[in-house]
């Protein structure tokens, strides 16, 4: 078995390399498009195929993959016939009960992480968990593709980088800011507002009263 990664050609139909030569899949392949993981999975393990992946950004899309039409037919026919089996929804309904309680319990866990790295003075304990709460409610969902759902650091970590992330978003002009395209220069205005939350939140860390246009009291009273 090969697998071999395009991003999509110049006309519908055809493909691109790495190296940038446009090459045409074989005329009795066809094109699953994302969507069924089950029967990608099993495409992917039946033989060759090619995979489409398009870049925006720093993100990277799946396209979808090539494969013989013969064999997504044959692995989709056989993927029906176990879908409608009455043990198939059962193993369903209990896959999602689980993952339904990991999810609760992730949410329960980083909003902990988020209270703690807030840290504010018991005068704004209302406040932290009504932050907490949004920041949360913000980050945890799954497929949100926010720093919260990465597993590469800590919780802790995941926690501090969602709470920075929602106060840029919610109490900065980041959003209407025209940030020059120069290399470095975005990363630089976020650490620079990064900064000035950092300060705002020191504010209600040491039980300070609130100015009159504070942007974090306007996103929380909102």
């Amino acid at each position: 078995m090969s697998e071999s990664v395009y991003s999509p050609g110049p006309t519908a139909g055809t493909l691109r390399t790495a190296a940038g030569e446009v090459v045409t899949p074989p005329a009795d392949w066809v094109l699953l498009p994302p969507g069924d993981a089950a029967l990608t999975r099993r495409v992917k393990a039946a033989g060759d195929h090619w995979l489409v992946t398009e870049k925006r950004g720093r993100r990277v899309f799946s396209q979808g993959l090539w494969a013989p039409a013969a064999t997504v037919e044959r692995l989709r026919a056989q993927l029906d016939t176990e879908r409608a089996a009455p043990a198939y929804a059962k193993r369903r309904q209990a896959d999602s009960a689980r993952r339904e309680k990991v999810q609760e319990a992730y949410v329960e866990d980083f909003t902990a992480a988020v209270r703690t790295f807030l840290a504010f003075h018991p005068r704004y304990d209302a406040w932290a968990d009504r932050l907490a709460k949004l920041v949360s409610d913000h980050a945890t969902p799954v497929g949100s593709g926010t720093v919260a759902r990465t597993a590469r650091i800590p919780v802790e970590q995941r926690a501090e980088a969602a709470v920075i992330a929602w106060m840029r978003h919610q109490t900065t002009a980041y959003d209407s800011m025209v940030i020059p395209r120069i290399k470095g220069k975005r990363r630089e205005v976020r650490r620079m507002l990064a900064r000035r939350s950092q300060e705002l939140l020191n504010h209600y860390r040491q039980g300070l009263a609130p100015s009159d246009d504070c942007p974090l009291q306007r996103a929380l009273t909102s």
